[in-house]
C-alpha cells in the first residue's frame, strides 16, 4: 500500500488484538490485489443494545486506482456484531467481494450486455416458409417460419428484426427472429 492502514476505534479502548486481526485481513485483500492504495478501518461501539450488549460497527475505505471501495458493517438485530470480530469479518467479506467485482471490471472480464443484431425482412417466400433478413453489414441471412417469435404472419417485406444468427447448413441462418417497430408491434 502507498499509504499506511489506518485503523481507528469509536467509542471503544484501542486493541491490539483486534488491530491485529485487522491487519491480517487487509494482508488477505493485498494477497487478491496488490494495487490497493490505502485502507482505513474504524470500528466503532456505539451504545449498549436494550436487550444486547455493544454492537459493533465497522466502516472499510479502500483507495484504489480509480477508485474507492466503501464498505460499512452495521449491527444486526441478531445480534451476531456483539462479537467485534464477527462484525471485522462480516465487513471484509464485504470488501472483498467488492474488491473483486472490481478486479473484474479492470481486467475487463465482466460481460457488456450485447444486443442482438438488427436487420430487416429481404424476402419472403411466397408460402411464407422462410425468408432472408438484409444485416446492417450488407448480409443474407436466412430464417424458417418456426424461428420467427410469435409467427411468421406477423413480418412482410421492410419489417424491423432483431435476429440470433448460428451456422446453418448452406450458410449463416436465423435461430430466432424477433419483429420489432411499426410492423412487428413488438412491445418489449
Amino acid at each position: 500500500m502507498q499509504i499506511p492502514l489506518q485503523v481507528t476505534f469509536h467509542q471503544l479502548e484501542p486493541s491490539e488484538a483486534l488491530e491485529a486481526e485487522v491487519r491480517t485481513w487487509v494482508d488477505e485483500l493485498e494477497t487478491f490485489f496488490d494495487g490497493i492504495v490505502s485502507c482505513r478501518v474504524s470500528i466503532e461501539a456505539p451504545h449498549h443494545h436494550h436487550h444486547q450488549g455493544r454492537l459493533y460497527r465497522v466502516r472499510i475505505e479502500l483507495g484504489v486506482p480509480g477508485e474507492r471501495i466503501v464498505v460499512g458493517r452495521s449491527p444486526d438485530e441478531h445480534g451476531a456484531h456483539e462479537d467485534p470480530y464477527v462484525a471485522l469479518r462480516d465487513a471484509f467479506r464485504a470488501a472483498r467481494r467488492q474488491l473483486e467485482d472490481y478486479v473484474r471490471r479492470l481486467r475487463g472480464h465482466v460481460k457488456a450486455h450485447v444486443a442482438p443484431p438488427h436487420g430487416r425482412v429481404a424476402y419472403l417466400e411466397p408460402d411464407l416458409s422462410f425468408g432472408r433478413i438484409a444485416t446492417e453489414d450488407g448480409r443474407e441471412i436466412y430464417f424458417h417460419k418456426n424461428s420467427v417469435i410469435g409467427g411468421v404472419g406477423r413480418l412482410q417485406l421492410g419489417s424491423e428484426v432483431r435476429f440470433h444468427e448460428e451456422a446453418g447448413v448452406e450458410g449463416p441462418q436465423a435461430s430466432t427472429v424477433e419483429p420489432i417497430g411499426e410492423h412487428g408491434h413488438y412491445m418489449g
